[in-house]
C-alpha cells in the first residue's frame, strides 16, 4: 500500500502540496519510505511542540509532502484552514472507524482535491467502520449513518439479508483495491501458526479460577440492564482476568509465585535463539514486557522495546538497529504502539504473548514480520493459557473475521457484540 500511494505522489509531482496523516508511531517511518523510494520527493514532519508544527508547516513549500500523525492533526486543525491540498492520504484509515472522534473530524475537515485511505482491515468489528472510512473518501456517497444503518447495517447484521449485503458490495468495490497476500506475493515465504497452549500453575490458578468464578455470579445475579449498565466494570474486571493468565505480578508486583505462560514463553524464546532466529514478541500489556525484559536481561539474550511511550525519532532508530543486528534478537513490542506501520523482516519467529479480541491487530501486529522483504518462512505462536478465557477469544476471533468478509468476500456473516449470555459464555 505504501509503495503504490508513493507511486501516485510521484506521478502527481509538481508545484503540489500533499498531506499524509498516520499513526504517531510510524510518522517517521513514513517519512523513511519516502527516501527510499522516492528521494527526489521532499517530505517533512510535523513533530515536536505547537509552535514548533507550526513553524515547520510555515516553512514547507508548496512541493513538499507534509507527514503528521492523528494526534497532532486534531490539536493542529487551525493550521489548515483555509488551505487546499492537492492529495490527503490516511495511512492505518482503521484509525477514523468511529467517525465521532477528534481524529475522524478532523481529517474529514481538511481540504483537498484527492483523498485516499490505506487500510488492511477496512472493517474491524462492525460495518459502521467502513460508513467512516467512505464518509472521508466521498461525502454522502453510503448517505448518512442513519441512512445507513437502516439500509445495509441493520439488515445484514440482524437479518443477514443477502440483498443488503450485495446492494452493498456493488456501491463499496469500485472504489477498493483489495488484494490478498496470496494473490501478489507468491514468492513470499510460508506462514506457519501454531496455538502454545500453556499450563496454570499453582497459585496462579487458583487465584484466576476464584476471580472467574466471582465474576459468573456477578454477571447471573443481574439482567439485563443492570448488564449493560455495569458493563464498563466488567470488562475491566475480564481485562484482570486476562492479566493473571499472562502473571499475576501484572496485579500483584510483590507477587513471587510462577506463572506458566512466562516460563513457557521464556523456555521457547531461548529455544528459537539457540537455533539462530531473530523473534518479536506482542504483548499489549506493557507490564508483561517489562517482566519479560528482566528475564531477557538476566538469561543473556539482547533485545530492543518499543512502548507507547517510546519517542516516535527514536522508533525508527530501534527497527533499524535491530534489522542490522546480525545475531539472535528479541524485539518486544506493545500491540497498540508498534503492530502497524513498522518493517521488520529481519526476524522470523512472531511471539503473541496474549490474545485480543480482534484477530485484524494480531494479523497486523504479524505483519511487521511476514511482508515483502521477507526471505524465510514464518512461524507464529500464539501463546494461550490452558482452561482460561483466553481459549475462548481465539474462539471468537474467527467469528469476528467473518464480519470483514461479508463484505469484502461475501462469506458469512456473523455478529460481533458481546452480550450477557457470550460473556458467561467466554468465562465457564
Amino acid at each position: 500500500k505504501s509503495l503504490q500511494i508513493i507511486t501516485v505522489l510521484v506521478s502527481e509531482h509538481g508545484n503540489v502540496q500533499n498531506l499524509i496523516v498516520c499513526p504517531t508511531a510510524v510518522v517517521y517511518n513514513g517519512l523513511d519510505e519516502l527516501k527510499s523510494f522516492a528521494p527526489n520527493l521532499k517530505g517533512t514532519v510535523l513533530d515536536g511542540s505547537k509552535a514548533e508544527r507550526r513553524k515547520q508547516f510555515a516553512q514547507s513549500t508548496e512541493r513538499d509532502i507534509i507527514i503528521t500523525s492523528y494526534d497532532a492533526a486534531k490539536r493542529d486543525i487551525d493550521f489548515y484552514e483555509g488551505h487546499v491540498f492537492n492529495i490527503e492520504v490516511i495511512d492505518e484509515a482503521q484509525y477514523i472507524k468511529n467517525p465521532q472522534t477528534a481524529a475522524a473530524k478532523t481529517v474529514k475537515a481538511i481540504n483537498a482535491k484527492q483523498r485516499f485511505a490505506l487500510t488492511g482491515t477496512p472493517i474491524e468489528n462492525r460495518l459502521s467502520e467502513l460508513w467512516s472510512i467512505f464518509d472521508y473518501l466521498m461525502p454522502g456517497f453510503l448517505g448518512s449513518y442513519q441512512q445507513f444503518r437502516k439500509q445495509y447495517e441493520g439488515p445484514i447484521i440482524k437479518n443477514q439479508d443477502e440483498q443488503a449485503q450485495d446492494d452493498l458490495k456493488r456501491l463499496v468495490q469500485p472504489f477498493m483495491l483489495r488484494r490478498l497476500k496470496q494473490d501478489v506475493l507468491n514468492d513470499l515465504p510460508m506462514k506457519n501458526e501454531q496455538v502454545f497452549l500453556t499450563p496454570m500453575v499453582g497459585k496462579q490458578e487458583r487465584l484466576y479460577q476464584a476471580r472467574a468464578q466471582r465474576l459468573i455470579r456477578q454477571i447471573q445475579k443481574q439482567n439485563d440492564e443492570e448488564f449493560q449498565q455495569n458493563k464498563l466494570a466488567v470488562l475491566a474486571e475480564i481485562t484482570r482476568l486476562r492479566e493473571l493468565c499472562c502473571s499475576p505480578q501484572l496485579l500483584d508486583r510483590g507477587y513471587s509465585g510462577p506463572s506458566g505462560k512466562i516460563k513457557a514463553t521464556m523456555n521457547l524464546i531461548k529455544d528459537e535463539v539457540a537455533d539462530d532466529h531473530k523473534i518479536l514478541l506482542f504483548s499489549q500489556f506493557t507490564s508483561a514486557l517489562a517482566i519479560l525484559k528482566e528475564k531477557l536481561a538476566k538469561a543473556g539474550i539482547k533485545y530492543f522495546v518499543i512502548e507507547g511511550k517510546t519517542k516516535k525519532a527514536d522508533r525508527l532508530q530501534f527497527v533499524d538497529k535491530f534489522n542490522s543486528y546480525d545475531q539472535p534478537a528479541v524485539f518486544l513490542i506493545s500491540l497498540k504502539a508498534g503492530g502497524t506501520g513498522l518493517n521488520l523482516t529481519s526476524a522470523d519467529v512472531v511471539i503473541h504473548f496474549d490474545p485480543w479480541w480482534n484477530i485484524a491487530a494480531e494479523n497486523q501486529a504479524t505483519d511487521r514480520a511476514h511482508r515483502i522483504g521477507q526471505k524465510n518462512n514464518v512461524t507464529i505462536y500464539k501463546m494461550i493459557a490452558q482452561n482460561t478465557i483466553e481459549e475462548k477469544i481465539i474462539e471468537m476471533q474467527q467469528k469476528k473475521a467473518a464480519l470483514a468478509n461479508s463484505i469484502l468476500s461475501g462469506n458469512e456473516l456473523a455478529n460481533a457484540v458481546i452480550n450477557k449470555e457470550t460473556l458467561l459464555n467466554i468465562l465457564k
